[in-house]
């Protein structure tokens, strides 16, 4: 793996594991002299997938770990795709193009409608849980706390995995995480 993961600003994996809630397993594996590139690189040679994609979603920039949710429920829906989930994917898509507070308000809209049931409902809530407030726009300002986008990305990205056949999930965690992985080294995700 390319240890040049540019969009993750921690330099030490502890920085962003002490963020984030972790298996026994994983918690063990982690140590102060680690780079986030290491640590997720272990985690995946342990197969501890979604503690991997628990810290990915954690170390990536909201914005980024939005757009790996959006990539990895887009490249595993389904050829007969309800349109309502395809509307909720475009919507979370629209917050990550421009990330504004319409465009954060829809997703939830459409996250709310699809009852947090798919993978691409999570992505919209992530992006609603990235910024803002969580309250109606009348009311007192009520922030995210800051690991909520990562709880919803990591909720997307497993969601998305779900639908894999089991004796080839290994495979599809290790292709998710090297979109996400993409994503931290300034790609696309692809």
């Amino acid at each position: 793996m390319n240890s040049a993961l540019v969009k993750i600003e921690a330099k030490s994996a502890t920085a962003i594991g002490q963020l984030i809630e972790l298996e026994d397993d994983a918690r063990q594996l982690l140590n102060e002299a680690q780079t986030p590139a290491a640590y997720i690189q272990l985690l995946q040679d342990k197969k501890l997938f979604a503690d991997a994609i628990r810290f990915l979603a954690m170390a990536l920039p909201k914005r980024e770990a939005v757009w790996w949710a959006c990539v990895a429920a887009r490249n595993m829906m389904a050829r007969d795709i309800q349109p309502q989930e395809l509307a909720t994917l475009s919507a979370a898509e629209a917050w990550v193009y421009q990330p504004t507070e319409e465009n954060r308000r829809q997703a939830m809209a459409y996250a709310e409608a699809a009852e947090f049931k798919t993978a691409s409902s999570w992505a919209a809530t992530a992006a609603f849980w990235s910024a803002g407030s969580m309250t109606p726009p009348d009311a007192p300002v009520v922030p995210p706390a800051p690991d909520l986008t990562a709880k919803a990305v990591t909720g997307a990205v497993l969601l998305a995995a779900a639908g894999a056949d089991p004796e080839k999930i290994d495979e599809v965690y290790s292709r998710m995480l090297a979109m996400g992985l993409d994503i931290a080294q300034g790609g696309k995700g692809t």
